[in-house]
């Protein structure tokens, strides 16, 4: 699993070893990672490395008592890298470098979503779907606002940020919807379900063909997006753009936004085998907006 094997290696190149874990566990990450300047490269990867690595936990044991040890490790090692004292485990190693500029309570802040997750599973409203997401992808995004300008004023970035996260944490969860179904869960917002009748049983059976879960994947779609045009809007002063050093963090809105075209182009239905093949057009989309500044 993920966080034994973290132990055992990659102590002598922790950033490598970074970058590899995001390149096999999160690739729409190793790909906006283009966005950022060489120097804060390694610093990018990380943290990413430490958000992968948490979101897999929860996954990754079917008893909670376990993964709640393994986040313990991290609550505990995010108190000895700013002491200066980091364990010796590649990523919590990789962050030492990153500590300067991000503030430690966005990583308790992240550890902790985790830990709910894992305590209490599933989503009963829309409204705490969009609490976890912001406790976990919106502040990922504000530690990399602080990596990329820790000096920054400008309180309108943060909501951005906001935005784009829910966006993010909302589209991650649609497109895990086949797997967790496979595991016989249902993490989409209960009310929603309710409403359209959906019974978790016949999703588990019968994925996109079970009676309402287009209907929800539609609704929850649109959530995502109106996440996505609140965030445009709010940069509309500024023609569209961020600034230069501020824009890798908002690189990450181009593989949601992939994402959710995609589902749309195949009419909301998140099972479609052809959703969980990586889209061969996004590197050139990244590209272009890094260019552009636009998402």
């Amino acid at each position: 699993m993920i966080a034994n094997r973290a132990n055992t290696g990659g102590t002598d190149e922790p950033f490598a070893y970074c970058r590899d874990l995001v390149k096999k566990y999160d690739y729409d990450a190793f790909l906006t990672s283009s966005a950022y300047p060489a120097n804060l490269r390694a610093r990018y990867f990380a943290l990413r490395a430490f958000y992968a690595e948490l979101a897999m936990i929860p996954d990754s044991t079917t008893q909670a008592v376990i993964a709640q040890m393994r986040l313990q490790f991290w609550r505990d090692a995010i108190k000895s890298l700013y002491e200066g004292n980091p364990p010796k485990q590649p990523i919590a190693l990789a962050m030492q470098s990153a500590a300067s500029s991000v503030p430690a309570y966005h990583l308790r802040r992240i550890v902790d979503a985790r830990v709910s997750e894992v305590t209490s599973p599933g989503f009963p409203t829309v409204e705490s779907l969009n609490s976890h997401a912001e406790s976990t992808s919106s502040t990922l995004l504000y530690a990399l606002l602080s990596l990329v300008s820790p000096s920054s004023t400008s309180t309108v970035y943060p909501h951005v940020a906001s935005h784009l996260g829910l966006a993010h944490t909302i589209a991650t969860h649609l497109r895990s919807l086949p797997y967790h179904a496979s595991r016989r869960q249902l993490l989409l917002p209960a009310e929603l379900t309710a409403k359209h009748g959906v019974v978790q049983e016949d999703v588990f059976r019968h994925g996109g063909d079970a009676h309402g879960i287009e209907d929800v994947v539609y609704e929850v779609a649109s959530m995502a997006h109106d996440h996505i045009r609140t965030a445009r809007g709010m940069l509309e002063p500024e023609g569209g753009k961020a600034p230069t050093e501020i824009w890798p963090v908002f690189a990450s809105a181009i593989p949601t936004i992939s994402y959710l075209n995609r589902l749309e182009q195949y009419n909301f239905n998140a099972f479609e085998p052809k959703l969980q093949t990586r889209d061969w057009k996004l590197p050139f989309s990244i590209w272009k907006a890094n260019r552009s500044r636009l998402f």
